[in-house]
């Protein structure tokens, strides 16, 4: 019987990823797979031009003090890494990167597609000398089709993959996605495809170009928008912070707010228990009636894809549900978020608290965990 590890052990194992060099370009595409791949244990080593790479000049900084030192966002891409000046628009830094690339294992490269290769210091050309080379290539829409070598910043990105007209209020203009979802997931597919050339690279002694467009990698954010189309040739709208259906959505509660996801076949326990748990506190009102019961119980996939294409029946229903949500609502309001989560829990139901940054702070889940 073996002892299981103390959770200081743990921090204290080789990543799997020990011994693997990789070079960050330090691009704002690739930043973040730099960052995933260095917490696995990678030697991650960023490439810097002479002055910094532009993430040291973001706001904000440490005690406001603006530096190459005291960007908080670059402390949070640079984890984990070293860092090189190897300056690209010279013969020589050129030739210095090159010698870099044939000790690495990966290369990662946010720039225009093909910058590299004009310069002499791209694929191609590092491969001779590195045959097992993993280069990463991420840009806004890929390396090739018209819109190749396009600028993508992270809005452009999201606007052009359909995201943002699902994000904000249907009476309002699209509202951005905070926290530079587009990086972030664009950060994540490369990072998953350059483990897998790696595990080719080490079978096989052959590298390869793992490209990721950002406009692709935030396809999945879309949710159900694209099977909503392909199925039934309807667009999805924004909708805001609206409550289709009732359970679901965010609620206020004693001391802020709770997303409640109750009532969806497969997701946890169904509305028979909320409603148990509402009578348990004398605040259920009419919603353990038959009537109600049976009018909650029977929403299941079928019926819910069938109520969100028909705009005239989906409207007839939340009538019907206004009075729901009002119950729930008031029983939502008694209670803090942190019972409301922890009695939901026991209980299968999907209520999570909508934690501020404080509320984080103060976890005990994550404190308890260091």
């Amino acid at each position: 019987m073996t002892t299981p590890l103390t959770p200081e052990q743990q921090s204290a194992l080789p990543g799997p990823l020990r011994g693997v060099r990789v070079l960050d370009l330090g691009d704002p595409l690739a930043m973040y797979t730099g960052k995933l791949l260095a917490d696995l244990g990678a030697d991650v080593i960023l490439i810097e031009p002479p002055g910094g790479v532009p993430a040291r000049s973001l706001p904000p900084f440490y005690h406001d003090v603006p530096g190459p030192t005291t960007s908080l966002p670059f402390w949070f891409w640079a984890t984990s890494r070293r860092s090189v000046t190897c300056n690209l628009d010279t013969v020589d830094g050129r030739a210095l990167f090159r010698r870099l690339a044939g000790t690495a294992a990966v290369v990662l490269d946010g720039g225009a597609p093909d910058r590299l290769e004009a310069l002499e210091a791209g694929f191609s050309v590092c491969r001779r000398d590195n045959p097992a080379l993993v280069w990463a290539s991420v840009s806004g829409f890929g390396r090739s089709g018209p819109h190749a070598g396009w600028s993508a910043p992270d809005l452009v990105a999201i606007a052009m993959s359909g995201v943002l007209t699902l994000s904000g209020f249907p009476d309002r203009p699209p509202a951005q996605l905070p926290g530079e979802q587009g990086l972030l997931a664009a950060g994540i597919q490369a990072a998953q495809g350059v483990l897998l050339a790696l595990r080719v690279a080490e079978r096989t002694g052959r590298g390869q170009v793992v490209e990721v467009s950002m406009q692709e990698a935030l396809s999945l954010a879309q949710e159900t928008a694209m099977q909503t189309w392909d199925m039934q040739h309807v667009v999805r709208k924004r909708t805001g912070d609206a409550r289709l259906l009732p359970g679901i959505g965010t609620y206020p509660c004693a001391d802020g707010y709770v997303y409640s996801l109750v009532g969806v076949p497969g997701f946890g326990a169904p509305w028979s228990v909320l409603a148990a748990w509402m009578a348990e506190e004398g605040m259920a009102d009419d919603l353990v009636e038959e009537r109600w019961q049976t009018l909650l119980g029977s929403l299941n996939v079928r019926e819910l894809t069938r109520l969100l294409a028909d705009p005239d029946q989906l409207a007839e229903m939340q009538g019907k549900f206004a009075h729901v949500n009002q119950v729930l609502g008031r029983f939502y309001a008694r209670f803090p978020k942190e019972r409301l989560y922890e009695q939901g829990q026991q209980r299968r139901l999907l209520i999570g608290p909508v934690n501020t940054a404080a509320d984080l702070v103060h976890d005990r889940q994550l404190n308890a965990r260091g």
